[in-house]
């Protein structure tokens, strides 16, 4: 889908308006870069429907908003919240590095925490990694200090968990299972943590890891 484009006349009300965290980029149509990042920004667009705004200026149409945000080269991106920019990067970004952005301004889900904040409080021995992979996977690589305890398991086996020596913390390969089941668990009234992104978002914040085998 093509993004909206807001001009001069808009701006106030679709960007500094906006409820959403809003990720704009300044571009033109002469813009080879432009043209090569617009399908990332149409993706990011449609993922975070209802989470967050993807608009797009053409700095040739309006050309004083681009001079009173500072744009000397395109594409430059801009993220608002509430009204006022936060972030800002320059230059054809790939959309891991566009998400980058607008990802501290997202809604979490209840019990999410990320790899850094895990990290943190594995260091202060505050939280206990559970790991809800197959045996043979925990084998191979987890979390310092983690147990095994399959996914399916859980349910009935919530007792130990509030047995370990720190909170429980509920990780998966990639986080989406463990958010589903701690979803379920929070309508339940057990509401419990787990590692956004999973295994994956912990590799890819060069945290520690365990290898066994």
């Amino acid at each position: 889908m093509a993004l909206k484009a807001v001009t001069e006349r808009d701006f106030e009300r679709e960007v500094l308006g906006s409820e959403l965290p809003v990720l704009l980029e300044f571009g033109a149509e002469w813009c080879g870069p432009c043209k090569v990042v617009a399908p990332e920004l149409e993706a990011i667009s449609r993922e975070l429907e209802g989470k967050a705004k993807v608009l797009t200026v053409d700095i040739d149409k309006s050309p004083v908003l681009a001079r009173e945000m500072g744009v000397q080269s395109v594409p430059t991106f801009v993220v608002f919240h509430q009204g006022r920019p936060v972030n800002g990067q320059v230059g054809a970004l790939k959309k891991a590095q566009l998400l980058e952005m607008l990802e501290p301004l997202l809604p979490r889900a209840a019990g999410a925490l990320k790899a850094e904040e895990v990290g943190a409080l594995l260091a202060r021995r505050q939280v206990s990694p559970v790991d809800t992979r197959e045996a043979a996977a925990f084998r191979r690589a987890h979390l310092p200090g983690a147990i095994n305890m399959p996914l399916e398991e859980i349910p009935t086996r919530l007792a130990e968990l509030h047995m370990l020596p720190g909170a429980p913390v509920l990780y998966c390969r990639s986080g989406d299972k463990t958010k589903d089941l701690a979803r379920d668990l929070a309508s339940q009234g057990v509401p419990v943590s787990f590692l956004d992104g999973g295994l994956l978002a912990w590799e890819a914040a060069s945290l520690p890891i365990e290898r066994p085998d």
